[in-house]
């Protein structure tokens, strides 16, 4: 793997001459984010990266670069899916390597380059911040295929060996709003919260367009049933802080919310909401251990579909796709299990309705006729410096130009703090 590394730094210095910079691993602007996929969509339907040849699987590795560990559940999600793929493909334990609570600085760079040294074929990594870095290591190693979750560049790399992937968790973000929906009914029909001061709160990581198309979802998913249901969202500017999710899910019940739900990778806010009474709506993983008087569901990824086609691929020979997006048709999202202990009579029955019009096409989340922004009905959308228009045929076509997130208008309804 050594000699490989010298000719891929060879031939990381001709592309050089050639490539325009990818950006930085931090808070990513909107232009930045925009351009990328307004290039990406311009130059057509994304195209898969050349193949280097089949792998025996007894001699494949795999490299996982992880933000977190075990104990957080965004991690927690990903390693799951890769014990999925593991099992799947019949994999050993030494074929599997991972790194674990990697910051989004260099080490995620040291963490690629090392995996690549150690023998691995494909590497995977789950953090945005990471992206840059990435990208660094996979003009180093051409000969070892790059996959980023959450981020948008693989396409504008112009590396045959870079790939981006996510999932449309809008869609079980959306079914879990449901779920949360009809408990609110409820709480108004046994008189636990007025009719008139239906608002519920939202405890995000950073205001992202993944973080505002989540908590949109969830927010239409809402008012589909309990249309008078309003919401504010308290940011942590962190993705993982149990002591900063629990303060702002506190801060948000002080304020009046009766029902919380999270963008945010701790079991902080159900922590807070099993002690002050208040239902829940968790995210990656179930919360019914932490919560199980207030847990309701959590909106959850199955990044297993991912990783087992990627993986999949190497061992084939056959093409990754430089950008690659599922949803719950796919198996990509679902909700977890519903607590039927605080759950609302008929949820079972809507949440298959919902799923089943959601996966035939029937329903589609970001409908325009169920929101306003500004009092005025969403005709167009165009992101600074790009020419996709993303709302087309009455709703905002969102993940079908590129697989990271684009919905980042805030909506009538929603209020924010903390920026």
């Amino acid at each position: 793997m050594k000699s490989k590394k010298l000719v891929g730094l060879a031939l990381a210095g001709l592309m050089a001459l050639s490539l325009t910079a990818c950006g930085n691993s931090g808070s990513p602007s909107a232009t930045a984010t925009t351009k990328a996929e307004g290039q990406a969509t311009e130059a057509g339907k994304t195209e898969a990266a050349d193949p280097k040849g089949k792998v025996a699987k007894e001699d494949l590795k795999v490299g996982f670069i992880y933000i977190g560990d075990e104990n957080e559940s965004y991690t927690a999600a990903h390693y799951n899916g890769a014990l999925d793929m593991k099992k799947a493909l019949g994999l050993s334990d030494d074929q599997i390597i991972v790194k674990w609570n990697v910051p989004e600085d260099e080490s995620a760079k040291d963490a690629a380059m090392d995996l690549a040294d150690q023998g691995c074929n494909i590497i995977f990594a789950n953090s945005f911040g990471y992206e840059s870095y990435i990208i660094e290591a996979a003009k180093e190693y051409p000969e070892v295929q790059f996959c980023h979750a959450t981020g948008y560049q693989a396409k504008l790399s112009g590396l045959s060996n870079m790939h981006n992937y996510f999932t449309n968790v809008y869609e079980s973000r959306y079914v879990s709003g449901v779920v949360a929906g009809l408990k609110l009914n409820q709480m108004i029909q046994d008189g636990k919260v007025k009719e008139d001061a239906v608002k519920i709160g939202y405890v995000g990581a950073y205001p992202y367009a993944e973080v505002i198309s989540g908590y949109t979802s969830f927010f239409l998913g809402v008012r589909s049933v309990c249309p008078q249901a309003t919401m504010e969202v308290k940011y942590t500017n962190s993705w993982g802080s149990f002591d900063l999710e629990k303060e702002a899910a506190d801060a948000l019940i002080s304020n009046g919310c009766v029902l919380i739900s999270q963008h945010a990778d701790t079991t902080g806010a159900p922590v807070a909401c099993e002690a002050a009474g208040v239902p829940d709506v968790g995210y990656n993983i179930s919360m019914l251990a932490t919560a199980p008087k207030t847990a309701l569901t959590s909106a959850s990824i199955n990044w297993a579909p991912y990783v087992t086609y990627a993986v999949q691929s190497v061992i084939d020979g056959k093409a990754i796709d430089t950008d690659w997006c599922q949803g719950y048709k796919d198996g990509a999202v679902s909700i977890t299990e519903l607590n039927k202990d605080a759950i609302a009579p008929g949820t079972e029955e809507k949440v298959k309705e919902t799923e089943d019009a959601i996966k035939a096409g029937t329903l589609h989340v970001f409908d325009t006729s169920t929101f306003t922004v500004g009092g005025k009905k969403l005709e167009t959308y165009k992101k600074d410096g790009s020419d996709v228009e993303y709302v087309s045929n009455g709703y905002f076509h969102e993940s079908e130009f590129g697989s990271a997130p684009a919905f980042d208008i805030l909506i009538d309804g929603i209020t924010t703090i903390d920026k």
